[in-house]
């Protein structure tokens, strides 16, 4: 039973063992030359002149967040539907549980004023 499970441990060792060979080789071979230039923030090829002017605010993100949650759902409900008449008891409990979450989630958003758009 348990050597069935031996080729995934082997992968799991070699694909540590490579990502601690990469790192440690990057570090050993990469030049280290550090300037004031290149030490420099760099975003989009244009240098930063003056700081910006004022940051994004939180409802910003609060509005993302709106998108996420439900498109999740809309993207989510397609499935469950269609595999609702092989498992009926199930797949409601777990879109109940779905649905609740996303309910939280969507009582959150409204509290903090995503839903406002002054």
């Amino acid at each position: 039973m348990l050597a069935s499970y031996l080729p995934i441990a082997f992968l799991l060792i070699l694909a540590g063992a490579f990502a601690l060979v990469s790192v440690t080789l990057s570090r050993l071979i990469s030049p280290k030359d550090p300037s004031p230039q290149k030490l420099m923030p760099y975003e989009c090829g244009i240098a930063e002149i003056d700081p910006p002017v004022e940051r994004f605010p939180v409802r910003f993100y609060l509005v993302a967040m709106l998108f996420v949650i439900f498109d999740v759902e809309v993207i989510l409900f397609f499935p469950w539907a269609l595999s609702f008449k092989s498992f009926p008891v199930f797949s409601l409990i777990a879109m109940s549980v779905f649905i609740f979450m996303l309910g939280v989630a969507f009582v959150y958003e409204w509290r903090n004023g995503g839903l406002e758009w002054d």
